[in-house]
């Protein structure tokens, strides 16, 4: 494991839940790739704190599904299904679309513009010689959020949200192929175009593709990591 994990200290968290928060946190930006191994007394040295802290963690990500216990092996992150990415962006795909329709309604001039300059953000970022996942990643998280806030409705947002930190995991595996940022720009650009023109079938169309393209690139990615060591 060669990581640089450091502690984010919250006088307000028990130890054992920072440790979660740092290992939670790594698993979902894909600093900790899926089939490696989480060694409680290399973590322990690593954070400075005993193994106690570490083991409890390691059981809460079990329970939230980021964690797996193999035979010999001992606690490794779990891998991204090919099942349980469908069920997920059947989901967001529904709700997507339905986000950029009421948008196409209800947004402002103001909103507009702020979309325009996330969807030229991301292009800067996917552009950018170094090109790092987390910056791209978070410009598209900024881009998406403009729509979803511009919808106006509580619930929906609510309802996104809690699909959010599981499609973050997977936006992290589209990400990893560089080869599709001109098509997610491009894809942006479409919505942006949509929601402008006010034009709600155009819309729901352009978000449907960008969703369904995101899925292609994840099934690609999870088959591209079948055969790892790491996962057998």
């Amino acid at each position: 494991m060669k990581h640089d994990f450091k502690l984010d200290p919250n006088i307000y968290l028990p130890l054992h839940e920072v440790v979660f928060n740092t290992l939670r946190r790594a698993i979902l930006t894909g600093e900790l790739d899926p089939g490696e191994r989480l060694m409680e007394i290399h973590l322990a040295n690593q954070f400075g704190v005993s193994r106690t802290p570490v083991r409890e963690a390691i059981r809460m990500l079990e329970q939230e599904g980021l964690v797996t216990l193999r035979p010999a092996r001992g606690a490794v992150v779990s891998s991204i299904s090919a099942e349980s990415v469908k069920d997920v962006l059947e989901v967001r795909r529904a709700m997507d679309v339905l986000c950029a329709q009421l948008a196409c309604k209800r947004i402002t001039p103001e909103a507009l513009d702020a979309l325009r300059a996330a969807c030229d953000e991301f292009k800067k970022a996917a552009e950018a010689p170094d090109k790092a996942i987390t910056t791209i990643a978070a410009c598209d998280v900024a881009l998406h959020d403009i729509i979803l806030e511009a919808t106006g409705n509580r619930r929906l947002k609510q309802m996104v949200n809690n699909l959010s930190e599981q499609m973050y995991r997977y936006r992290f595996e589209y990400l990893k192929d560089s080869d599709i940022y001109g098509q997610l720009i491009a894809e942006h650009s479409a919505i942006y175009e949509a929601i402008a023109a006010r034009d709600e079938d155009a819309a729901a169309e352009a978000c449907g593709i960008h969703i369904d393209n995101q899925e292609d690139a994840i099934m690609k990615q999870i088959a591209l990591s079948a055969g790892s060591p790491a996962d057998r």
